[in-house]
């Protein structure tokens, strides 16, 4: 048997065991849990304590990532060796992140310099913007953006905006992800168009939704202003010529590279809008947080690693335990879009069957991610979680010290986010109901105490942060990225790739075309008829 078989015998040994254990039996079993299975990283404080496995599983799950490569095949990622093996490009998200005078290199050639050049055309972009110094068509400052992308070009500029947003902008940010026309007409409500930039993102300048929504939203500038709008027009793309085609001044559009996974890009001149909106300062702090997870994650030993041990328990859960859905649940409103942000980083990088080498993937790969903010979780889903028939580990994450608003409330939200972490694993037993009941009517108790039984060893992580700055986010976020990683290498897929977003594309196109009164194609009897239904 092959070191990496063994290690997965061994995790397959262990979660045998652990099925039939309380994990908060374990506290006792074990003194040193606590401190042990809790580690800080980047200012961010993570407890695993309150996961399924004992101290002797962890160091199982520590076998299995030796096994697995973890440790080399991290050299590579840092290296900028080539990681997405289908497109043969490197993934070096974490350049975009480094501080000046970094030497990252993809294949071996340098690219520290040129993320530096378009670092400074987005700071000074955005300076001239906020100090009014850049103005629109009419001479009038900016006073709004509509950032127009989708998928990983929608998402993390999205998720960033809604956690660091001031109460009251300079510039007001808006999004517009989606086709549906509804959306665009929510953004552009109520603005004023001499006062409005549009920013556009697409790599290849060619995606449907986004220049759909792009185009609209130029028609809507020049409907006001004329083509002297086309100063309002700013891109994100590797297709220059084609944004300038658009009608985007040269001088508009900002580039970055295919070593840049969409839903790594949050880093790059995809994060522009937030950038002006936000900042330079504040975005560069953000670069500057996830750079401190990097290094964190680039140098930490296995055994204290943020992102390895995180993955690890996921790992557990998902392939030792047979627990297919997880659950994000951010005690912070800011955090709102966390499970929605994860649910790409997560899903689409990990969500294959077939391994990096194209072989079915031996184990069972990405869980299903959901959740939303608490405390309006509790009142939503955590039922399920609670009492439902499948066991769902959640991921808690909560800020110690809120922005604003009263401090009361942030403690009232602190002691939800902590009650419902020891809920769900001590739960609470038939016996207890019944000694709480007590006095009632026989019948009554027989009835009751079921319904109000918690069976608890139900796990879950907790990270704590200190306060919601750009720093702690970019560290937030970069944990994430890294244990999506991690996770993929155990599982031994791409984690780089998203194929499967590309089949239904190609179909959406041909189908548009019939819609619009192209020739009828072949398809199956259902989808044939739902053409024929809404067709013209």
């Amino acid at each position: 048997m092959s070191d990496i078989d063994a290690a997965w015998a061994a995790l397959s040994k262990a979660a045998r065991i652990a099925r039939e254990r309380r994990i908060d039996s374990l506290f006792a079993a074990e003194p040193d849990r606590l401190a042990r299975l809790g580690l800080t990283a980047a200012g961010l404080e993570i407890d695993l304590s309150k996961q399924p496995w004992s101290l002797a599983d962890h160091a199982v799950m520590l076998d299995l990532a030796r096994a697995s490569g973890v440790e080399a095949a991290r050299e590579r990622l840092f290296a900028g060796e080539i990681v997405n093996r289908s497109e043969g490009r490197p993934a070096l998200h974490m350049a975009l992140r480094a501080p000046d005078g970094a030497d990252w290199r993809a294949e071996g050639q340098p690219v520290s310099r040129e993320v530096e050049v378009v670092r400074d055309a987005m700071r000074a972009f955005a300076e001239t913007v906020r100090s009014g110094a850049r103005t629109g068509a009419t001479g009038k400052p900016f006073r709004a953006i509509v950032h127009i992308g989708i998928g990983g070009s929608d998402l993390g500029p999205r998720f960033v905006w809604e956690a660091l947003r001031p109460l009251d902008p300079q510039i007001e940010l808006r999004f517009v992800a989606n086709v549906d026309p509804a959306e665009l007409a929510q953004a552009l409500t109520g603005l004023d168009p001499a006062e409005t930039m549009i920013v556009t993102v697409s790599k290849t300048f060619t995606t449907l939704e986004t220049l759909t929504n792009a185009q609209a939203a130029r028609a809507w500038l020049r409907a006001s202003l004329g083509t002297a709008s086309d100063t309002h027009l700013v891109a994100v793309s590797a297709a220059a010529d084609k944004a300038q085609a658009f009608g985007v001044p040269a001088d508009q559009v900002f580039g970055f590279w295919d070593w840049v996974g969409g839903r790594y890009s949050i880093w790059s001149s995809v994060g522009l809008s937030c950038a002006v909106a936000l900042g330079y300062d504040v975005f560069a702090r953000l670069l500057a947080g996830a750079h401190a997870l990097d290094e964190h994650f680039r140098s930490a030993p296995l055994a204290d690693n943020a992102p390895v041990r995180l993955a690890l328990a996921h790992i557990f859960n998902r392939n030792g335990l047979d627990r297919p859905i997880r659950a994000v649940v951010p005690y912070a409103q800011r955090l709102r879009l966390l499970a929605a942000f994860l649910q790409q980083l997560e899903m689409e990088s990990n969500g294959k069957r077939v391994t990096a080498d194209g072989r079915p993937a031996p184990h069972a790969t990405a869980a299903s991610v959901f959740g939303d903010a608490g405390t309006n979780g509790q009142h939503a889903f955590f039922q399920l979680l609670h009492q439902g028939t499948e066991v769902i580990p959640v991921d808690l994450v909560a800020v110690r010290q809120g922005l604003e608003g009263d401090p009361a409330a942030q403690t009232k939200l602190l002691a939800n986010a902590i009650a419902q972490a020891e809920a769900l694993m001590v739960g609470r037993s038939e016996a207890d109901v019944r000694a709480e009941l007590a006095g009632r009517p026989a019948a009554e108790i027989d009835a009751l105490a079921p319904q109000r039984t918690f069976p608890g060893n139900r796990p879950s992580s907790f990270i704590l942060i200190e306060r919601l700055d750009p720093e702690r986010l970019g560290a937030l976020i970069a944990l994430y990225e890294h244990k999506t990683f991690v996770e993929g290498i155990l599982w031994k897929i791409n984690s780089f790739d998203q194929w499967g977003v590309e089949l239904g594309k190609t179909l959406a196109t041909r189908i548009l075309g019939e819609l619009e009164g192209g020739a009828a194609g072949a398809h199956d009897p259902s989808t044939a008829a739902l053409i024929a239904r809404l067709q013209p």
